[in-house]
């Protein structure tokens, strides 16, 4: 039974700080930036669609890399869990620099990062060298991460659902474009594996554009701040019952799609799915997210309670690990399909974010706090699950582990999902 819902206006800003309607106050909250909205939805979209394909590029390339590099196994093990790693440590200085230099400019600066990386990292000629230039793409695309909702909530604070769906089907789409393109492109280019990764660096590139003009409005906007100043002290965010819980659901959420990611289309071919089919499974798992990740968060937006999409998304996830256990081959498309389904609690997770805060400074500290925290916690899943079938000799315990992990995750959901920000929470 669903929630009772509600406008998607009233749930985002509370009754006893409803703002006027849109009529008397434009979004964002200054007429003088309204000019830059259309900038600032196509500088959503172009960033979510370059927050992955540093990642699932690379995947799809990872044995030419390791090849071309002389990596080890080990080595090349390492390199896929540095993108978790990566969030967590840099997505905890994206408050400081938005402090500092404003969230847009951010951004922007995130963007140039990836781009660089992506450019450069192909044609360093050594591993550390690889590594380092992977570092800085993935540190463009952590503090993006963490300020993306900020921007949002600044920008659109009566649309932060509908918002936060179109950021997240674009960060869908632009995840499993990158996973489904990669070697074709590089084939078309030429079948070198530099060039089918730096290619990558151009949709980065263009995702700066739409950010340069809004840097021109910078200095106003901070003199208005100056002028109207609001409530900017540091939330002791480790107190909010909610941060903790929206944390932990974060990390597992997260642990969940780096497991199957990595390790679905392995299961499926020890149960004697072709290596082809394989491939295909795992790509519509990922496209199932596309249209998902836009109707979820608004839906979340209307509703008092996100509790009962937690509910209904981690049982998606309980029939398709039941599935893999005991016929992963007979109903391998119908479990593909509803694993689908259930990693889109990741822009759950975002809209909960813009939602559990009232004001933008307690966004970024949620933010920050929930993604950084999560990323961390979401760290040891997929190492555990290779440990487990490399020593269990099968899938049997890594699924059930997988299984497991889920009910934590609907518990601290729901606890997430309650209509509460952490701004009263911190102040008792």
């Amino acid at each position: 039974m669903m929630a009772p819902m509600a406008s998607e206006k009233s749930t985002v800003l509370p009754a006893s700080e409803a703002a006027p309607s849109s009529s008397a106050q434009p979004e964002p909250a200054s007429a003088a930036r309204t000019w830059g909205v259309p900038f600032v939805i196509a500088g959503i979209v172009l960033a979510a669609l370059n927050l992955r394909p540093a990642i699932t590029s690379l995947g799809a390339l990872l044995e030419e890399v390791r090849v071309g590099l002389g990596m080890s196994g080990s080595v090349a093990g390492v390199l896929t869990s540095v993108p978790p790693l990566c969030f967590a440590v840099f997505g905890s200085l994206a408050p400081r620099l938005a402090r500092r230099f404003g969230p847009v400019a951010v951004v922007c600066g995130g963007m140039a990062a990836i781009a660089t990386g992506l450019l450069v990292r192909p044609f360093t000629g050594s591993t550390a060298a690889f590594l380092a230039t992977s570092a800085l793409a993935l540190a463009g695309i952590a503090v993006s991460n963490v300020l993306m909702p900020v921007v949002i909530k600044e920008w659109f604070p009566q649309r932060v659902g509908s918002m936060t769906g179109l950021y997240s089907m674009a960060l869908a789409l632009g995840t499993s474009l990158a996973a489904a393109i990669t070697v074709p492109v590089t084939e078309a280019l030429g079948g070198n594996w530099k060039t089918g990764l730096a290619v990558w660096a151009a949709l980065a590139a263009a995702a700066v554009l739409p950010w340069l003009p809004l840097l021109r409005g910078r200095r106003s906007d901070m003199a208005e701040r100056k002028a109207s100043p609001q409530p900017t002290a540091k939330l002791k965010i480790t107190r909010s019952r909610t941060a903790w819980s929206l944390a932990v659901f974060f990390g597992l959420q997260a642990t969940g799609a780096y497991i199957t990611m990595g390790w679905m289309p392995q299961i499926f071919r020890d149960a004697g799915v072709s290596a082809g089919t394989a491939g295909v499974l795992l790509a519509i798992t990922m496209a199932v997210g596309v249209p998902l990740s836009f109707v979820i968060p608004r839906m979340a937006a209307r509703m008092n309670h996100q509790g009962p999409i937690v509910v209904a998304l981690g049982i998606c996830g309980l029939i398709g690990y039941t599935g893999l256990y005991l016929a992963p081959a007979g109903g391998a498309w119908v479990w593909a399909l509803v694993l689908g389904v259930s990693n889109c609690s990741f822009p759950l997770a975002l809209t909960m974010v813009g939602m559990r805060a009232r004001t933008g400074p307690g966004v970024v500290q949620l933010s920050a706090f929930a993604q950084s925290a999560g990323y961390l916690l979401s760290i040891p899943g997929p190492l555990l699950v290779g440990v487990l079938y490399q020593h269990s000799g099968g899938w049997e315990a890594p699924i059930v582990l997988m299984g497991a992990l889920l009910v934590p995750q609907i518990l601290f959901g729901v606890m997430a999902g309650r209509q509460r920000t952490v701004e009263d929470e911190c102040a008792t």
